[in-house]
């Protein structure tokens, strides 16, 4: 799938701007705080009904107005004609259309339009803690999985609930009432379990393959996941813990404390990787992110790729112009904010390209090839 048209109003610092993309690769360069990633950032809004960076929706209307509007016409690998609409009002909140009709749920929109993103924020996977790689995760599964999802909405409401009940117990003889939770978080849990183990066995093998490329071959690089389920049921991991669950008045155990396990070399990539390192794994998992969403759905991602090349060592950042170059991973947006270094890069790949320029919110096209 990609993006053929896109239109943007009131976003951010660009009061107006309707864009032609092509279905490979599309580059925006400019200085910082130019506008280059509100345009990625639009790209993404439309196909996840939320800003990539922490902001809230009122933020991302321009100063002075109050409302934005987002428009996307698609063309699918399949041949299908798509648009989708996102709009914000500051007094009347948010709405989304699909080929004119608007969604009741917003959740109901994720997945329609594939989308994967790789960013400076990424780095957050490897040096936060284990729970916002699991949001990652549960968010990668979630877009193409109805199943995965409603189980971990399920998991998420019985483990509030479980909580507020051991902050209400003074002894393990009152353990009886947890036995109701138990149950369902074991059901639920067993499915988030058998899902993350089956995505992160079919990453760890393409990201391993995508690293290479990057590196050339340079390193080697795992992905593990890590979980108590690995090696006994939820009903004895949950009866193992329960005088420490009382004591504690919280759930200590279950798959709301898996971790995605990343090593270089076989140890730690926060401890060991270098910053480069860092970043060129990151890029293959979500090349290796994209690669599995394509073949579960029949549909290339849109890839976007945001200010990456701080970091990248020349042979990487070509070797990653290169791989994204072949046209196997269909439409791809990249912002950078050293004109110069991108062409001639993109130019000694060989590499085909469409280029835009943004100044203070104003957008340019400067170079199209066919």
């Amino acid at each position: 799938m990609y993006i053929r048209k896109l239109s943007l109003l009131n976003f951010k610092n660009i009061a107006q701007a309707d864009l032609e993309l092509a279905p490979g690769i599309n580059c925006f360069t400019g200085r910082n705080g130019a506008g280059k990633t509100n345009v990625i950032d639009a790209v993404w809004y439309l196909a996840m009904c939320k800003s990539s960076l922490a902001m809230t929706d009122g933020q991302s209307v321009r100063h002075g107005e109050e409302f934005f509007l987002l428009n996307g016409e698609y063309l699918s690998d399949g041949g299908r004609h798509e648009t989708v609409t996102c709009s914000f009002k500051r007094n009347g909140g948010k709405t989304l259309k699909r080929n004119g009709k608007e969604y009741e749920r917003l959740s109901e929109h994720i997945g329609a339009v594939p989308t994967v993103i790789v960013s400076p924020a990424d780095i957050f996977l490897v040096s936060d803690a284990a729970d916002e790689r699991r949001k990652w995760l549960n968010s990668f599964i979630s877009q193409n999985d109805r199943e995965y999802l409603n189980a971990l909405i399920r998991y998420n409401h019985a483990l509030a609930e479980r909580n507020r009940l051991l902050k209400q117990l003074r002894s393990a003889a009152q353990g009886d009432l947890l036995e109701v939770f138990d149950m369902q978080l074991e059901a639920h849990g067993r499915v988030i379990h058998a899902k993350r183990a089956e995505t992160i066995e079919k990453l760890g093998p393409i990201v391993a393959r995508h690293y290479r490329a990057i590196s050339g071959d340079r390193e080697k690089v795992e992905l593990s996941y890590r979980s108590e389920l690995n090696g006994a049921t939820f009903g004895e991991v949950l009866a193992a813990a329960r005088d420490r669950d009382i004591a504690n008045q919280f759930t200590t155990s279950g798959v709301h404390r898996d971790d995605m396990v990343m090593r270089i070399g076989g140890y730690p990539l926060k401890k060991y990787g270098s910053q480069g390192q860092q970043k060129s794994f990151l890029i293959a998992l979500k090349l290796a992110q994209h690669a599995i969403i394509a073949e579960e759905t029949g549909e290339r991602p849109i890839l976007l790729l945001d200010d990456l090349f701080d970091k990248l060592d020349a042979s990487r950042l070509e070797a990653l112009i290169t791989l994204v170059g072949d046209g196997s991973f269909g439409q791809t947006v990249i912002s950078d904010c050293n004109h110069t270094r991108l062409t001639s890069i993109l130019d000694n790949c060989g590499a085909r390209y469409t280029l835009f320029t943004v100044e203070e919110g104003e957008i340019t096209e400067e170079r199209r090839e066919a």
